[in-house]
């Protein structure tokens, strides 16, 4: 079966060390070759080219982009602040701001690694003076710092969108009740922490004048969402348009507003975005020549053929399908592991008549868990250097937090309705 040579021969490569976008090309001409099935290697340069054209991705650089400004200007520590002021109170208060922390500024930037990165240089130093373990401070944000992409600006979300054609709009909205699903799933895991180790017992309520300053201090940070993504619902602008706006309003936020950039740093954060833009680019286009490869062979007909001799029911698929994407997802980083399984899971999603945005935020949710899981864990990554701690230390936390998520993953699974009734109802007004 070719499906299985593909991915068999894909997952040698990769485990060998070799690089990504190289192990996807090596797999894609070596299949060729091997089975020699005489596709001419131009086609292959072409699909490449073709992966990256469409107009819709000048918006992962943009977003990118603004990541970058939001994370470097001030922004990170100003929704501490609020979440602080507002949630400190309970127990396991820094716990629980570190992960409302994460999501609002998963909101803003739509970036796991830029909302681990933002929040971690303020709340971790905090956390282990209040008597948090390193461990436990670095295994909650990376988890909490994926709620980013299931918020409305998720840059998984946009590329989906591409890939299956289903509206950008209409997707903002369907992660936004699984987010913050996870979000609580969290935080009642830091209460938990919190009260059995004795370390944070939370701080006094804050008065309604501090109330008050930390909420005009994040106002212009936390208006971004709601501007973007209300430019996109009122048809006022595209996502790719919606992205340019994004980097402006950055740009203004961090520069007049608090003031905390300056205009020297702006060509270091421009070359930090340019590099993860053409990695992620590079990457794109290469899963694209192992698309096409899958589609004019009809891997997703064989697959097909198989999945329905093994899952006969809705449930059952989507049991396999989750399964697949945690597997996959322990070795690839999810916007490529999302772009290798698309392509195959998609037509027999329509097979089973699943709705599509509720499959793109059940993939995003899945391969979310990708971040935090090693060896590829960029989250993960990020997280220990912060903590300065060593990732078995941080695996040693990391099962309840996992399993929080999880749980989550499941209910988004096999209740639709998670993921459908916001956009649902916002476009019945």
């Amino acid at each position: 079966m070719l499906a299985l040579t593909l991915f068999g021969v894909f997952f040698v490569v990769a485990l060998a060390g070799v690089p990504l976008l190289f192990a996807i090309l090596v797999t894609t001409v070596g299949i060729i070759w091997f089975q020699g099935l005489g596709h001419p290697l131009e086609t292959i340069f072409l699909s490449f080219i073709g992966g990256v054209e469409p107009f819709i991705l000048l918006a992962v650089p943009m977003f990118i982009f603004a990541g970058e400004l939001l994370a470097q200007g001030g922004v990170g520590k100003r929704i501490v602040e609020f979440a602080r002021v507002l949630f400190g109170w309970l127990p396991g208060g820094l716990g629980v701001v570190t992960v409302i922390s994460c999501t609002l500024f998963g909101g803003v930037s739509g970036s796991a690694i830029a909302d681990t990165a933002a929040i971690g240089s303020l709340v971790i130093p905090a956390m282990v003076a209040r008597g948090y373990s390193r461990g436990f401070a670095a295994a909650l944000l990376a988890v909490a710092g994926t709620i980013a992409l299931l918020m409305p600006l998720s840059i998984p979300f946009l590329v989906y969108a591409f890939i299956s054609g289903v509206s950008m709009r209409t997707l903002s909205m369907a992660g936004l009740v699984p987010a913050l699903l996870s979000a609580l799933a969290l935080i009642a895991v830091c209460m938990w922490h919190g009260k059995r180790s004795g370390c944070d017992n939370g701080e006094s309520r804050s008065t309604p004048a501090q109330i008050w300053a930390a909420t005009q201090a994040a106002g212009p940070a936390l208006l971004m969402p709601v501007i973007i993504i209300g430019g996109i619902w009122s048809g006022l602008f595209t996502p790719s348009e919606s992205a340019a706006i994004a980097v402006v309003y950055g740009l203004a936020v961090s520069l007049f507003y608090y003031g905390d950039l300056s205009w020297r740093r702006i060509p270091q954060l421009l070359l930090n975005a340019f590099v993860t833009s053409a990695t992620v680019m590079l990457v794109i286009g290469a899963t694209g020549a192992m698309a096409w490869l899958i589609t004019v062979e009809q891997v997703a007909v064989q697959m097909a053929d198989w999945i329905q001799v093994v899952a006969t029911e809705p449930w059952m698929f989507l049991l396999l399908f989750n399964v697949c994407l945690l597997l996959l997802g322990i070795f690839i980083e999810p916007l490529p592991a999302m772009l290798l399984s698309a392509p195959l899971f998609l037509p027999l999603a329509k097979h089973f008549q699943l709705d599509m945005v509720h499959v793109g935020v059940m993939m995003t949710a899945n391969l979310a868990i990708a971040l935090y899981t090693p060896p590829v864990g960029g989250t993960l990554f990020v997280a220990a250097r912060l903590a300065k701690v060593g990732i078995g230390e941080i695996t040693r936390y990391l099962w309840p937090l996992m399993a929080a998520t999880f749980t989550v993953v499941m209910l988004v699974t096999y209740l639709p309705q998670l993921s459908l009734w916001l956009p649902r109802l916002i476009a019945s007004f």
